[in-house]
């Protein structure tokens, strides 16, 4: 497979992860705890995203073996 889906996916999820993870803090800081869980344990879900992401990607680079 091409590069090209991998890293757009993997950048995406990644900057989809820090833009919560800068809400998260944005929503702490201005008093609104009861949301700040579930929007850190969503940013986080999308960096363990874009790191399987990149290792789908070099595990696909990878020659088979029969």
């Amino acid at each position: 497979m091409t590069k090209g889906p991998f890293v757009a996916m993997a950048a995406a999820t990644a900057t989809l992860g820090t833009a919560l993870g800068a809400l998260a803090l944005q929503l702490r800081a201005e008093g609104y705890e009861q949301y700040v869980e579930s929007v850190a344990t969503f940013s986080v879900l999308m960096f363990v995203t874009a790191v399987l992401t990149v290792v789908t990607w070099v595990r696909d680079g990878r020659p088979r073996a029969n």
